[in-house]
């Protein structure tokens, strides 16, 4: 019996039907691009980068906000909320001390809170299959991640007064409107962050089914995992419940990385028409050679360097090495 049958009839099935290819498509470039490391990444640096940014975040906000005991409720419910784990641990209050050690900490802060703009770019740049030699120097790629900081955190102060207002209304309208606000503030937060995290040669065009599938999974996440979070994280014995919320927090965060690096991915693969993808066998499929021959060029480190891919049929010999280095059939 040919235990590999099913798996073919399946990959002729998925082929031929647009429904079923693209998430396979989708499925398999995640795999190609190595997504489950880029998340990892992505998740490690998150993890290191959220409390800084938040130190930074919350006290210029305790200091715009002090003495306003409402606007430091409604800075609680909108933006630390997005930290289902954390978020109800940490309370707003401004920093004290002297002006110019305060100023340098908040830089050094700052700058450490930018490992996750970094992580974030590289897996941008692997997914869109941006060559090295094209993608930012040091200096362009730390002032992108100020700006996406600098742009995110301005949105979350209007998310906040947004909130404060609603909140202040009462009624049936709080629950729909905070609903209706989570749902805009993601889709903004998603928008602003795959614009800058991607390729400037990529529109804007592009990235919109991506922000809308990251919107909408980032709010089932925030919903059922911060459920399963919370109580995993409840029912941990004292002893134990410092290393529940370390553990907690990476498992939302990785899961936070993966959905966004999924939603890149589909972006890549609907701009590219990156479908159908086999399964098995050699890459026959247009698709998948256009997507080898992207990871190959990745690897373009100067601008002088230029890498050319060619695939090998069963009807031909293997390729040779001449002497310079160029391949080529014997």
């Amino acid at each position: 019996m040919n235990i590999l049958r099913p798996v073919r009839a399946f990959d002729r099935y998925q082929q031929r039907r647009r429904w079923l290819a693209i998430p396979v498509a989708v499925l398999k470039k995640f795999s190609d691009d190595q997504g489950g490391n880029l998340a990892a990444l992505v998740g490690y640096y998150a993890f290191l980068s959220l409390f800084p940014l938040l130190l930074v975040m919350v006290t210029i906000l305790g200091f715009i906000l002090q003495g306003d005991s409402s606007a430091q409720e409604a800075v609680e419910k909108s933006v630390l909320s997005q930290f289902p784990v954390i978020g109800q641990e940490i309370q707003v209050h401004a920093l004290t001390g002297h002006v110019t050690a305060l100023v340098i900490g908040l830089i050094v802060s700052l700058w450490g809170g930018l490992g996750i703009t970094n992580a974030a770019h590289n897996a941008f740049d692997q997914v869109w299959a941006v060559p090295m030699k094209d993608r930012p120097d040091f200096l362009q790629w730390r002032l992108r991640g100020l700006l996406l900081i600098i742009s995110l955190g301005a949105l979350f102060i209007v998310a906040t007064v947004v909130t404060g207002l609603i909140t202040g209304l009462g009624g049936p309208a709080v629950k729909i409107g905070a609903i209706v606000i989570s749902l805009l503030v993601n889709f903004a937060l998603f928008l602003t962050a795959f614009r800058f995290m991607t390729s400037a040669t990529i529109g804007t065009s592009c990235l919109w089914i991506g922000v809308v599938t990251a919107t909408v999974l980032w709010e089932i996440l925030q919903l059922v995992g911060g459920i399963y979070i919370n109580h995993v994280y409840r029912h941990a014995s004292s002893v134990y419940s410092q290393f529940a919320l370390v553990i907690a927090l990476l498992i939302w965060l990785r899961l936070g990385a993966q959905v966004t690096v999924y939603s890149a991915e589909i972006n890549v693969v609907v701009t590219r028409h990156l479908w159908p993808r086999s399964l098995l066998g050699p890459p026959e499929e247009p698709a998948d050679r256009e997507t080898l021959t992207a990871l190959a060029k990745v690897e373009e480190r100067h601008q002088t360097e230029e890498v050319d891919v060619s695939f090998q049929t069963g009807s031909e010999e293997p390729l040779g090495r001449s002497p310079s280095g160029h391949l080529e059939r014997p």
